[in-house]
Order: C-alpha cells, then sequence, then structure tokens
C-alpha cells in the first residue's frame, strides 16, 4: 500500500475482470479481509424496479414522506 492509502490491483485481475482506469468500488473490511466491490450503475428498468420495492417497504414499516424530510433536515443540522 502506498503512502497515501492506495492499492495496486495486478493486470491480471484487471485484465480478467475487464477492470478499467474510473471503475469505482465500494470497500468492505470485516474480520482481517478486505472486499472491494465494483460499483454499478443500474439501467433505468432495474432503477424503478428498486424504488417499487423501497417504496413497498416503506409502506410495509409506516414510513411516510415527512419521516424522510424530517431525517433528511436532522442529518444537515448535525453537520
Amino acid at each position: 500500500m502506498s503512502s497515501k492509502g492506495q492499492v495496486v490491483i495486478p493486470e491480471a485481475i484487471r485484465t480478467r475482470l475487464g477492470l478499467k482506469p474510473g471503475t469505482r468500488f465500494v470497500v468492505v473490511a470485516d474480520k482481517g479481509a478486505i472486499i472491494l466491490k465494483e460499483l454499478e450503475v443500474p439501467s433505468m428498468d432495474e432503477f424503478d424496479d428498486l424504488l417499487k420495492e423501497a417504496r413497498r417497504q416503506a409502506r410495509e414499516v409506516g414510513l411516510k414522506r415527512s419521516d424522510i424530510v424530517d431525517a433528511t433536515a436532522e442529518t444537515r443540522r448535525r453537520r
């Protein structure tokens, strides 16, 4: 690891996974392991499905728009 915290992914792995410069990852660490998961932008259809599922779950637990607005405002106040 470099002094800036950068890590090199070997060329063979980059090639096998089709990774290109600018590829974005989420980094998860647990019990001595580091996992890099490539972030993929969902298609509009996939995004619509995700949104429908989120709305379904929100209705199921009784979450209202005002709850989200309030939580957002509270988070912004804490910054």
